[in-house]
């Protein structure tokens, strides 16, 4: 990890525009990044957070907002999410780019400066976007630098699309083959990198050279000899060596992406199977190496995935928040998920739509991170769980350590018991005390029991644990 970051950290993404304009309308004056209260900032800092990644700070592109209101498609989904959306909420993609500077409405460069410098107050440190595979139809490379982009059988420059869905209409085509293209990409990211403490790269595993060949053909032009990231990221890190770079992947792409440069990729298979899938299937994925756990970003949310109260409820959501919340890598929380917003928002959109705040689930969402950031720390190991032969609910607990703390969580819809397996010497001979993290609850066990036979549990449906021994 880069100096200065911790090993695990937790980021908070904030969806720039929408949050201002939440915030315009509770104070009842016009807020850019430049004049967001100080109190404001002290509430995003929740203890256990490291990071807070300002999402969408980029210029926007009228061009790109001219489709955007034209597209009957788009304009549905606005409607879905906002029944009485109005023509001034609608502003235009974050990544649709015209330029990499920060949009003047959002409080422009100086505004910036000023959010990072309060975040860095209060120990938190910054992340901005960085999207390599396209930008908006009227970004000044489009006239000034044609031979960066891919061009159609007419001469005409393509659409930015990936692989497996339609092209996206409202923006264009860079070139990863180009070297021209690869020069500037340095050039803007070290632009990108004296602004903030972290990139969150969209889309990175498009510009790998065989998902580029596979997507463009021979209208990218010939493969080049070397990859689009590893010499980009080398020389990066020798103007910045202490960015963080955290890949948007998909695909089976991560450990790649890893190999190439990135410290963190996202980790959506977890995601799935925390969504749709068992403990089983979480089991699996969580015995790979610790080499490719460290680097995983861990999530139930973002701007791009349904909101986690309304796709996993009845209890799920809390089991998996304290699933990502105790894993090794970094952790990814969103905007509006501690209080339960059950609406993902367009990311073209200004305004949120009224939701009631569920005050009972922030309070556990921030006791969960203040917990979390205290105990990942240390050796983490996965333990495995046992039971009887006539009850095999053993098998849907999920149980991991950090140290001397264990994290047990039923991932099913019915009651669970099983005996968890600790490791560590010396649980023999002694008295031991089990204080659960998140409700305080205190348990005595024997020492001879709990090395013998393990640590019997016994959780309701979505249950869960966090204890510390002593």
């Amino acid at each position: 990890m880069q100096t200065g970051w911790p090993a695990s950290p937790a980021i908070y993404e904030i969806d720039t525009w929408p949050w201002l304009t939440g915030l315009s309308r509770r104070l009842g004056r016009p807020v850019t990044l430049a004049d967001v209260p100080a109190g404001v900032w002290d509430e995003v800092a929740t203890p256990g957070l490291d990071a807070v990644w300002l999402m969408g700070v980029w210029e926007r592109s009228p061009a790109g907002l001219a489709v955007a209101r034209a597209d009957d498609g788009l304009q549905r989904a606005f409607r879905r999410a906002l029944p009485d959306l109005a023509p001034d909420d609608v502003v235009g993609s974050p990544y649709c780019v015209r330029r990499y500077r920060v949009d003047d409405r959002l409080g422009g460069p100086s505004g910036l400066a000023k959010a990072r410098a309060e975040l860095r107050e209060r120990g938190l440190k910054l992340i901005l976007d960085y999207v390599p595979n396209h930008v908006a139809p009227d970004h000044p490379a489009v006239l000034g630098h044609p031979d960066w982009f891919v061009r159609l059988e007419d001469g005409s420059i393509a659409n930015g699309r990936d692989p497996f869905f339609p092209p996206w209409p409202d923006v264009v085509q860079l070139n990863a083959f180009s070297a021209g293209l690869r020069a500037a990409t340095l050039d803007v990211m070290s632009r990108i990198a004296e602004q903030c403490d972290g990139m969150r790269c969209d889309m990175a595993m498009l510009l790998t050279n065989e998902i580029f060949a596979g997507t463009w053909g021979r209208h990218a032009g010939p493969v080049p000899a070397t990859e689009f990231w590893p010499g980009l990221i080398g020389e990066l890190r020798e103007r910045h060596p202490d960015v963080a770079l955290i890949a948007e992947v998909y695909w089976d792409t991560e450990w790649l992406l890893q190999q190439q440069g990135f410290d963190f990729c996202y980790d959506k298979r977890l995601y799935d199977r925390l969504a749709h899938e068992d403990a089983a299937s979480v089991r699996a994925h969580l015995a790979a190496g610790r080499d490719y756990q460290d680097r995983l970003v861990r999530f139930l949310e973002n701007h791009d995935e349904p909101r986690a109260a309304a796709a996993m409820p009845d209890g799920r959501g809390r089991a998996a928040a304290v699933a990502v919340a105790t894993l090794p890598g970094a952790t990814l929380w969103h905007d509006g998920q501690f209080e339960g917003r059950r609406t993902r928002l367009p990311v073209f959109l200004a305004r949120y739509p009224d939701e009631p705040a569920d005050l009972g689930l922030r309070d556990f969402y921030r006791r969960l991170i203040e917990v979390a950031g205290d105990v990942r720390r240390g050796e983490w190991r996965l333990l495995g769980t046992s039971g009887w032969p006539d009850n095999p609910s053993h098998q849907d607990l999920l149980a991991w350590s950090w140290d001397a703390t264990v994290v047990v969580v039923n991932y099913a819809a019915h009651p669970a018991q099983g005996r968890v397996e600790l490791p560590g010497p010396a649980l023999a001979g002694r008295a031991w005390r089990l204080v659960d993290r998140l409700d305080g609850r205190v348990f005595e066990r024997s020492g001879s029991e709990l090395a013998t036979d393990g640590l019997f549990v016994d959780l309701p449906p979505w249950g869960f644990h966090i204890l510390t021994l002593s």
